[in-house]
């Protein structure tokens, strides 16, 4: 079969062809550039829990102790000269990563340049797409123009993508919803570790609202909110603010400081009518673009990535289901327009003049949280989302039982039982072409596999595993939240709980995995209450 064609290769282009890669599925990577990515240290991302270990995942490298990307010890919101809430970060409540992107992409592309299924063709510019029934064909111009033949096609070449236009896929939205100044610079702060995000300083140059955010190697990403209207920032103008800033924070004394580089941010909020025509798609900036508030467009896209993939992998692998394909748009669009709805339902009141929504009380502590969501991934701003609403999502079994996750929410990242008898993470054993089920089994992390395999309900669920409609891997865990002993989980490759059972329920666990799949969810007449 021929491979998937990824048009763009930037960090969602990259990720999705190594998340491609990793359920076996070849895939061509059109770069429109020389293949190297400008270092912008003012140009970063921040990576949410999830994704930062999807990233993780697919390069094998833990990004902070390679050194590209930091956690932070702490999130500080203040307003004025008052400190007005505290968030303190540890294992069980991880920070987001920040890194710069250009560190990103280079992670990314060191995997990929080990990756065999993963082809670049560099300095390939797609200009036409032309579709039929059993695939697709695109051209490129350049030294390299030529054809290329592919079963599917994924536009993750940016906001202006060339995918969308050739797709005629209209792109409404908002343009301009936010703009910031923005420096890094390497220097210390009082709160080493920590972010901070401080409204209303008190500050002459200083605007609204300005943000701190570390980096690795004592670098921070600093942040001005500039007026809404198009005011021009000048290097000198820049400069100052970073002067009166770190003045300010620092009790009036400036302490040294190198400045690495400056830019203007400019946040645009829109999201494209299709993502899907026939067999083409669109991720990334290409779909959506958000970012006021906080709230993370890259992240969204790594999202976007990760959902795609086994969806096109089980397609390609087992042949094509339109619901289990046309699931992407219904998903992900859904989730990433609830955000932008958030946001813009938000901004009036954040970013407005006050009047008498200054004085209420509360008022100003409920922003400074809202605030605080968007930037860490929390809320209706930052949070995950859900598929409930999803068609591979199942409706409630007789059999279902409730446990600490909603379904269709991501599965808490337990330690689990791998079937070599290894202790791993849930979270690594995702991204492959297979379902996960996972049995609630307490006492079994004190002895080795090999002892337990083989009784109790095992061996009923193990066969109950082997005739679901494709393969998956059965892990066990000695606990997870609000789930009794011998409960059944029902996990998609993404993280995603489909269902949750009461003991081996063959029939119902069948159907589930049938509808996760696309299917119609017809359950087989076995069924055992274990």
């Amino acid at each position: 079969m021929d491979p998937v064609i990824v048009v763009g290769a930037g960090p969602v282009g990259l990720t999705l062809s190594l998340a491609l890669a990793r359920h076996d599925v070849p895939c061509v990577l059109l770069d429109e550039g020389p293949g190297k990515d400008e270092q912008r240290p003012a140009r970063t991302a921040v990576l949410r829990d999830d994704t930062a270990q999807l990233v993780q995942r697919l390069t094998g490298t833990p990004l902070t102790e390679a050194g590209v990307g930091t956690r932070w010890t702490g999130w500080r919101a203040q307003r004025r000269k008052q400190l007005v809430q505290q968030v303190t970060f540890d294992d069980a409540d991880p920070s987001p990563v920040h890194l710069a992107q250009h560190s990103l992409t280079a992670a990314l592309r060191d995997a990929i340049a080990k990756e065999t299924l993963v082809k670049v063709s560099v300095d390939s510019r797609v200009d036409a797409i032309e579709q039929e029934r059993s695939g697709l064909t695109v051209h490129t111009r350049g030294p390299k123009g030529t054809w290329w033949r592919g079963s599917y096609l994924v536009g993750c070449d940016g906001p202006r993508s060339t995918v969308r236009k050739l797709l005629d896929i209209r792109f409404p939205g908002r343009t301009a919803v936010e703009r910031h100044a923005v420096a890094a610079l390497r220097t210390e702060l009082p709160w080493a570790g920590e972010a901070l995000l401080h409204r209303m300083p008190p500050w002459r140059l200083s605007g609204s609202e300005v943000t701190g955010r570390p980096l690795a190697d004592g670098v921070w990403r600093l942040d001005w909110l500039l007026p809404p209207r198009n005011e021009l920032v000048t290097p000198e103008a820049l400069v100052a603010r970073v002067h009166e800033t770190l003045t300010g924070w620092n009790g009036g004394v400036t302490p040294p400081y190198e400045l690495i580089d400056t830019g203007v941010h400019t946040v645009h909020h829109r999201l494209a009518r299709r993502w899907r025509v026939g067999r083409a798609f669109l991720a990334g900036d290409a779909a959506h673009l958000l970012g006021a508030l906080g709230t993370q467009g890259l992240d969204e896209g790594l999202r976007d990535a990760e959902n795609l993939a086994w969806k096109l992998a089980h397609a390609w692998h087992h042949g094509p289901s339109d619901e289990l394909l046309a699931s992407y748009q219904t998903e992900r669009r859904a989730l990433v327009a609830a955000r932008l709805r958030a946001a813009d339902q938000s901004l009036p009141a954040l970013r407005g003049s006050g009047g008498l929504r200054a004085y209420v009380p509360g008022t100003t502590r409920g922003h400074d949280a809202l605030l605080t969501d968007g930037h860490l991934g929390r809320g209706p701003l930052g949070a995950p989302g859900t598929h409930a609403g999803s068609p591979l999502t199942p409706a409630p079994f007789p059999e279902s039982v409730p446990v600490g996750t909603p379904v269709g929410a991501l599965a808490v990242d337990v330690r689990v039982t791998a079937e070599d008898g290894s202790f791993v993470r849930l979270r690594e054993r995702l991204g492959l072409d297979h379902l996960i089920v996972l049995l609630v089994a307490p006492g079994t992390g004190v002895w080795e596999r090999r002892h337990w395999a083989g009784a109790g309900i095992m061996p009923r669920l193990t066969a109950a595993v082997a005739a679901l409609p494709c393969r998956a891997e059965l892990l066990v865990t000695e606990s997870y939240p609000r789930a009794a002993a011998h409960t059944v989980l029902l996990i998609r490759p993404d993280g995603h709980l489909v269902a949750a059972f009461n003991g081996v329920q063959p029939g119902a666990l069948y159907a589930a995995a049938d509808i996760a799949l696309g299917g119609a969810g017809e359950a087989t007449e076995t069924s055992d209450a274990g």
